[in-house]
Formats: structure tokens, C-alpha cells, sequence
């Protein structure tokens, strides 16, 4: 990487690097770090709380980034994100008191380079997209040796060369850390990006037995990732600060932690996973099940504990599919789910009802509308008691430059669980 930045870029860094320490080292942090542990491990006394602010960082970040080259400027904008949520909402997203760093590490699916097409605004990309498919008719696909094996590796060169950058700038005062989020599967996600989505449903009606062979190729291609991964000894414990889809924290002390692993090599099952279809919410409950529940449930299988879901209401396929998930801890109740379904299901069980409220209330109007936004919290406070809950506030893509708003939201859901919640 391009590493050559001004003196005043370095003071910089190293300026937001000592304001991240602080903000770890506050007793804030730390009481909410263990709130955290007690939360995933089924023992907390409350619900936690995130507002995800990388949908609309574009009105949060630009005004505070000073740096100027690429490389300086890309560790800016990584530390201001490691602490602008408690800084500006007070959530409890926590910060660490170290720099994470991910491995060079790619998947891709059956050798296939996607290719996007996005909407502009203002001279710039924009949200909206196109994926342009390279698969359509599936038995072509096969015939023309389309379906391939999908192909994967590391860059451990590149990911070295960074981790020196980082070191050099800041290291002193945050040391770096190698992290590894939760591994993370969504084959149908990844299907539609080279298949479209409507023409994996009419393969999934052209060709049933073609279409289940292939599923069984990407769970089968998945595993043998996770593989490679256990060989290079890229596996890490995801007991801590690392993220889990979606929208929450791995922190727990029901996985193998550090001390394990100075013991030996982690495999897929010390560790947690992510899962969810969202492109799937147009085939019926016994599609799901014949389709694509037998990947997922393989892939499943190779994680120590599960998050699984994301916008798809998973109240459908619950029953004879998802609940069936032995790892299952997280599971996501969207704005389209069934709450008072789900309330019934996960009530006195060891899986967290981990809701994503609705983002129109933040995201849509200039300002808050307080009294919906409290009936819509108490719509869930009250389904979901006697579960052990989580609130993640996703897919909102602005604020209307409002920071107070999305402070006021948090403040709000506070006040709802203090005087509504019965855990």
C-alpha cells in the first residue's frame, strides 16, 4: 500500500489513537464490555443497544476527516468508526482498547467475478445498484462448465504490509491486533449477485435436481474454505470485541478464547457464524425447506454458536427449519417478523430475540416522531418478554445531518426499557 503521508497526518493518527484509548480505558466501556458478556451468555438484567451508523457515516464521517493521502485517510476514517458510537449516541457499542485488523482472506463463488452497476446522485455512486448476472438458464450454466469449484485463498503479504503501516503510525499507543469477525455464509445472497434474482427462482422451478446439486456444491466449496483457513491457522477466538452478523458482538466465555489457542489451532467449531436469506422470502415455507435449508443447515454445522437471519422475517420457516439450528443463539426479528410469534417461541430458551426495529421512525421524517417511536419500542418490550433481548437499529441511510435525533432515539429506548422491560 501507498504509505507515504505528511508529518501533521502522523499527529493525526496518532491524536484519534489516544482518544480511542481513553475512550476504552472509561469505566463506561468497561461496565458495558461485561454488560456484553452477562448479555450473550444469557445472564444480563437488560437488553443491549446499537444504532449501526455505516449506512449513513456519509453525513458523520466526511466533516471530521482531516487527513488528506489514501492510506492516512483510510486509518482515519477505521479509528474515528472504533468510537463515534459512544461519542455521539451513546449506545453500547464498545470500543477497544487496541487496533483490530482482519486477515487478506476471499471467497468466491464457483470462480465468478460479480460485476455491479450503481445509480448516481450528484456525480456520485449512490445506494441503488444492479447486479448484472453471468448464470441464467441453470442447465446452460452446466453445460458450458459454468458451475465450477469456487475458488479461495489469503494475502497474507498485503495483510502484513498494512499491519506494518499501522504499527508505524500508531502502534505505541494501540497495539494492533489480528481479528477475526464471525465467519460468515449467505449462498443465496451470493447467488442472486451472479444469477439475479429472478432467474433463481425460475431455476429453482426449471431445474429442482440441478438447483439442489448446486446448493450442495456451495455448502460443500464453504467447508472446504473454512478449511484452508483452519490449515494457514487464520481461525481466531470470537469471544470479544469481534462483530457478528448482524449488527451485534461476539463477546462470550461459552467459546475457546485466547489461552485455547495458545494451546492449539482453532477449528470453525470454536468460533461464531452468521447466516441469513433475505432472497428467499418469495418461495413458500416447504421451498425453503427442500432448496435451501439442507445447505444452510450444513454449513450451520461447522460453527460454535449461530446468528442467523437479517431483514427476512424468519417466523415462517421457524418451525420446521431454523429452530432446528442446535448452535442457534441470535436470531433476528426484522419489521417483517411476527414479534408476538416469535415472543412465543424464544421465551425461556437459550436464543436471543435480537430485534431490528423498524428504520422509518430515525431514517424517513426530519424528526422524531416520539410517541410512535415509544409504541413501536413497547410493541417489542412486550413480545419479547421473559426472553433475553437485543435491539440493533439498522438500514437507516440518513439522519437528515440531525446527530441529536439519532442521540434523542437511543435516549428514548433507554427510557422504554427502564420503565417497560420484564427480562
Amino acid at each position: 500500500m501507498d504509505s507515504k503521508i505528511e508529518a501533521w497526518e502522523r499527529g493525526r493518527l496518532r491524536e484519534l489513537a489516544k482518544k480511542q484509548l481513553d475512550y476504552a480505558r472509561s469505566e463506561r466501556n468497561q461496565e458495558r464490555i461485561q454488560q456484553w458478556y452477562r448479555h450473550n451468555d444469557l445472564q444480563g438484567s437488560r437488553p443491549m443497544i446499537q444504532l449501526e451508523m455505516a449506512t449513513f457515516e456519509q453525513e458523520i464521517l466526511p466533516g471530521r476527516l482531516k487527513c488528506v493521502s489514501p492510506a492516512a485517510r483510510e486509518l482515519e476514517s477505521q479509528l474515528l468508526r472504533n468510537f463515534l458510537n459512544m461519542e455521539l449516541f451513546d449506545d453500547d457499542r464498545v470500543v477497544p482498547d487496541f487496533y483490530p485488523m482482519g486477515y487478506d482472506t476471499w471467497f468466491k463463488l464457483f470462480d465468478i467475478d460479480v460485476h455491479v452497476e450503481h445509480a448516481q446522485m450528484d456525480g456520485r455512486e449512490s445506494i441503488g445498484r444492479h447486479f448484472i448476472p453471468a448464470i441464467g438458464d441453470l442447465e446452460e450454466a452446466y453445460d458450458n462448465g459454468l458451475i465450477r469449484p469456487s475458488t479461495f485463498g489469503a494475502d497474507l503479504d498485503r495483510t502484513k504490509k498494512r499491519r506494518q503501516f499501522v504499527e508505524e503510525m500508531i502502534g505505541d499507543i494501540l497495539p494492533v491486533r489480528m481479528k477475526m469477525d464471525c465467519l460468515y455464509s449467505v449462498p443465496t445472497q451470493m447467488l442472486v449477485h451472479i444469477m439475479s434474482m429472478e432467474q433463481m427462482m425460475f431455476n429453482i422451478y426449471d431445474y429442482p435436481e440441478l438447483f439442489k446439486k448446486m446448493m450442495h456444491q456451495i455448502a460443500d466449496d464453504t467447508i472446504a474454505y473454512y478449511r484452508m483457513l483452519e490449515e494457514q491457522k487464520l481461525i481466531l477466538p470470537t469471544t470479544a470485541f469481534e462483530n457478528v452478523g448482524q449488527g451485534t458482538f461476539a463477546f462470550t466465555r461459552e467459546l475457546p478464547g485466547e489461552e485455547t489457542l495458545r494451546e492449539r489451532p482453532f477449528t470453525t467449531s470454536d468460533v461464531w457464524g452468521f447466516m441469513d436469506s433475505q432472497e428467499t422470502v418469495g418461495i413458500s415455507p416447504d421451498m425453503y425447506e427442500e432448496f435451501i435449508y439442507p445447505c444452510y443447515k450444513k454449513i450451520s454445522e461447522q460453527y460454535g454458536l449461530l446468528s442467523y437471519g437479517c431483514c427476512e422475517p424468519v417466523h415462517p420457516i421457524w418451525d420446521r427449519c431454523i429452530s432446528k439450528l442446535k448452535n442457534l443463539r441470535k436470531v433476528s426479528v426484522s419489521p417483517w417478523c411476527d414479534e408476538e410469534f416469535m415472543g412465543e417461541k424464544l421465551r425461556g430458551s437459550r436464543i436471543i430475540y435480537h430485534r431490528k426495529p423498524s428504520p422509518n421512525f430515525l431514517g424517513v421524517e426530519p424528526e422524531l416522531d416520539e410517541d410512535a417511536l415509544r409504541e413501536h419500542f413497547r410493541a417489542t418490550l412486550h413480545a419479547a418478554r421473559g426472553c433475553t433481548l437485543e435491539f440493533t437499529q439498522r438500514d437507516v441511510y440518513t439522519l437528515h445531518h440531525n446527530i441529536e435525533k439519532g442521540r434523542r432515539y437511543i435516549e428514548i429506548l433507554r427510557e422504554e426499557i427502564e420503565n417497560c422491560w420484564q427480562g
